[in-house]
């Protein structure tokens, strides 16, 4: 049985240890969002009144995260969730004035051009971010020397290195796992382009173990988290973190 106090590690994550995890796990779109973004921020240097745009922020835990711990003017840009239930969110949470929550498709973003400070994406790049012609559309709403930074699930070896998905993987996330990248890849990705300066590109230590905590929270502590979650725990499970992990990177817009 996994406590809800085990979600709570203030050694390693003590700004996220002051969110219940409960309130977190009602807002759940995959692995804990918080624990990446406290990671992922170490490597940067978000100051107050910064305009930062969470782009795919889910049901709005990260840019809770953003206004609170760092006192930062938030945009929060979804596709999936409707700007009014995020709204509801960070109302409750008490941060309404300081995070706008938007609608919006990735590909087409309603912004200004270099109209934010930085722009961050936990657990969403994946899914609209891989392609080459990406990182100049998106770098356009930075401003100059803006910082550009994602946390997305990661494989330690190229899936075209390896020849195929490994079984285990490809039986709970099919091909999406293509799009699960090495951190070295991102690195040379982003930095290929000469329109950033990549300023971190790493694996966690243990980013699986994480993951998997998360997932066993989920199921026995979420409305029908068993089913949703269990192909997840068995996956990563038989894994034990050879193939699977986190990749978070950050740059500074040129």
């Amino acid at each position: 049985m996994t406590d809800l106090n085990d979600l709570i590690r203030p050694d390693r994550y003590p700004r996220s240890s002051r969110y219940d995890p409960a309130w977190l796990l009602s807002l759940d779109m995959g692995p804990n969002p918080l624990w990446l973004l406290e990671d992922l921020t170490r490597d940067l240097d978000l100051r107050p009144g910064m305009r930062i745009l969470d782009l795919g922020s889910g049901k709005g835990a990260t840019s809770v995260f953003l206004a609170r711990e760092y006192g930062a003017q938030v945009v929060a840009a979804d596709l999936w969730i409707a700007p009014e239930d995020a709204a509801a969110v960070f109302a409750e949470a008490g941060v309404g004035d300081r995070v706008k929550a938007v609608r919006a498709e990735a590909h087409t973003l309603p912004f200004d051009e270099e109209s934010f400070d930085a722009i961050v994406s936990v657990d969403a790049f994946e899914y609209f971010g891989t392609a080459d012609s990406y990182l100049p559309y998106l770098t356009r709403f930075l401003r100059p020397g803006g910082h550009l930074a994602m946390a997305t699930p990661a494989m330690t070896r190229e899936v075209r290195e390896l020849g195929a998905i490994p079984p285990h993987i490809k039986k709970v996330v099919g091909w999406e796992a293509i799009a699960w990248h090495t951190a070295e890849w991102w690195r040379f990705q982003w930095a290929i382009t000469e329109l950033v300066e990549v300023t971190s590109a790493r694996l966690p230590q243990d980013a699986w173990r994480d993951w998997l905590l998360w997932a066993q929270a989920a199921a026995e502590h979420t409305p029908n988290g068993r089913s949703a979650n269990q192909p997840v725990i068995d996956m990563l499970t038989i894994d034990g973190g050879e193939f699977l992990s986190f990749a978070l990177i950050t740059a500074r817009k040129n």
